[in-house]
């Protein structure tokens, strides 16, 4: 079945156009839109497919921590190994599961952030989140492949309450005095007043935006089918979404009634979904838990509780050689399966993050071309830099060659010392200048310099100091690339001789 959306009434029309108009006004969600194009980017197969995964990920730190949990949860406990960087989480997860999970995520995140009528919106919103945990539980228990997907439908299940709480909160109020003094609840009578379904107006939004059509088709409302019937696995997805969010409905206010009908639904989706019914039950009871940490304003979550637990949170801060064991760790897991060019990325990940980089680059050694090009970076306004950061690999008395010759790791504390000035390439100088501080790790594979890595500090940092540990750890990391490069080399030498 393809998502369709045709608006057949005049009133629907208008409906629509009035609400084009009011995202118009507000600039159209712009965020949403970039991060769009950045996640679709992504997943449509272009250049360095995972790598553009993982930058757009790491550019968010929501995103970041969600995939981690992700790709660290029961539903891909197969794996065995403890996932600590956003690279090794794209080869475990995909890059479709995380696209779903980032169209999601930014899509609710970007109408909570400006929402006109915050209480309202902001209610509709952790609805969502709440119907996508639900989801996700569910799925895991099912040991669904489709779970992200059905995730996310689940998020969007009522975006057409979402759009109209955020652009036209008016008409929402009367939708709900309406509905109060006939006794009905918004979504039997939204077409009277609207010309459309609450369905209808989030199947046009997600249409509106670009959203895969895979996603509108699972976001369409699914009653159980009769017992025995085939349930495709479109339907299993837009059947999991629609339980999700009615099931987000009912345990929001976490009362004795909410509870009642959660257990109807987990009696009436059951063989749709292939789950028995006190499964079902054990997985929701897991998603209240998830939602209690997760969620902010839902009686559920308790508020207070969560509020004084963010601020112990804020007060801790986790040690940057934490990250790096962790990401070694990573390393260690992958060195016999990676390629080289996944190993360079997870180790430039994990020196970004686990120093807190301004700017983290890796640079590739092009023996044909000696030269030296920078491949991928991370950091605002990384990407833009790339064109210019490339230098002759002939020897110069800079900083960057002595690192290289020397193959160890080196630090510079000031790099706007004038004594120093002398020291550093003109390359450098008209693109990273803006760095008080950097680290260069040079690659060294059979004795040749193969590339290095790079990674810098600007004014918004306090002055650094390294520890001989992080040294320690840096030289750690450094071998492990090396020995994917040398292993590359000793199969590639073996292959021309056969």
């Amino acid at each position: 079945m393809t998502a369709r959306f045709t608006a057949s009434t005049p009133l629907g029309d208008a409906t629509l156009a009035t609400l084009w108009d009011c995202t118009r006004r507000r600039g159209d969600m712009p965020g949403f839109a970039k991060a769009i194009t950045a996640i679709l980017g992504a997943m449509r197969g272009e250049d360095e497919q995972e790598f553009n995964m993982t930058r757009t990920v790491l550019s968010d730190p929501v995103l970041t921590q969600k995939v981690l949990r992700l790709a660290n949860s029961g539903m891909y406990s197969a794996f065995g190994q403890h996932v600590n960087t956003v690279s090794k989480a794209v080869l475990v997860l995909g890059t479709e599961a995380i696209g779903h999970l980032a169209l999601g995520l930014k899509l609710i995140e970007e109408l909570a952030a400006g929402s006109p009528d915050a209480t309202i919106a902001h209610i509709e919103m952790e609805k969502a989140v709440l119907a996508g945990i639900v989801a996700q539980q569910i799925a895991y228990t099912a040991e669904s492949r489709h779970g992200e997907e059905a995730v996310v439908c689940s998020m969007l299940h009522t975006l057409g309450r979402m759009m109209i709480t955020f652009y036209m909160p008016e008409r929402w109020h009367e939708l709900q005095r309406a509905a109060d003094q006939d006794g009905r609840n918004i979504d039997d009578i939204a077409p009277e007043m609207l010309g459309l379904t609450m369905e209808e107006i989030g199947h046009a939004a997600a249409l509106h935006w670009g959203l895969p059509g895979t996603l509108v088709n699972g976001m369409r409302k699914v009653a159980p089918p009769a017992p025995g019937a085939e349930v495709s696995t479109s339907d299993w997805i837009a059947g999991l979404s629609t339980m999700s969010a009615l099931c987000a409905e009912s345990l929001w206010h976490d009362d004795p009634d909410g509870a009642a009908v959660v257990k109807q639904l987990t009696e009436a989706y059951s063989a749709m979904l292939g789950v028995e019914p006190d499964n079902l039950m054990h997985a929701i009871e897991q998603a209240k838990v998830v939602a209690a940490a997760d969620l902010t304003i839902a009686p559920l979550s308790r508020p207070a509780e969560r509020r004084a637990k963010a601020l112990a949170k804020t007060r801790q801060r986790a040690a940057g050689n934490k990250i790096l064991l962790s990401g070694l760790a990573d390393m260690r897991d992958m060195l016999e399966t990676a390629n080289p060019g996944q190993m360079v990325q997870i180790a430039l990940e994990t020196v970004y993050k686990g120093l807190d980089f301004s700017r983290a680059v890796a640079f590739v050694r092009n023996r044909k071309e000696n030269q030296y090009t920078a491949k991928i970076s991370f950091g605002e306004g990384s990407k833009e830099l790339l064109p210019a950061l490339s230098f002759d690999d002939a020897y110069e008395p800079n900083v960057f060659h002595a690192a290289l010759n020397s193959d160890r790791v080196i630090f510079i504390e000031n790099a706007r010392d004038a004594k120093f000035a002398a020291k550093l390439p003109l390359w450098w100088k008209s693109s990273l200048s803006e760095a008080r501080s950097f680290v260069i790790l040079p690659l060294s594979a059979n004795g040749q310099p193969a590339g290095f890595l790079y990674g810098d500090w600007d004014d918004s940092f306090p002055p650094i100091q390294l520890s001989q540990t992080e040294f320690s750890l840096l030289n750690d990391m450094r071998a492990l690339v090396v020995k994917a490069v040398e292993r590359r080399h000793k199969q590639e030498a073996i292959s021309s001789r056969s």
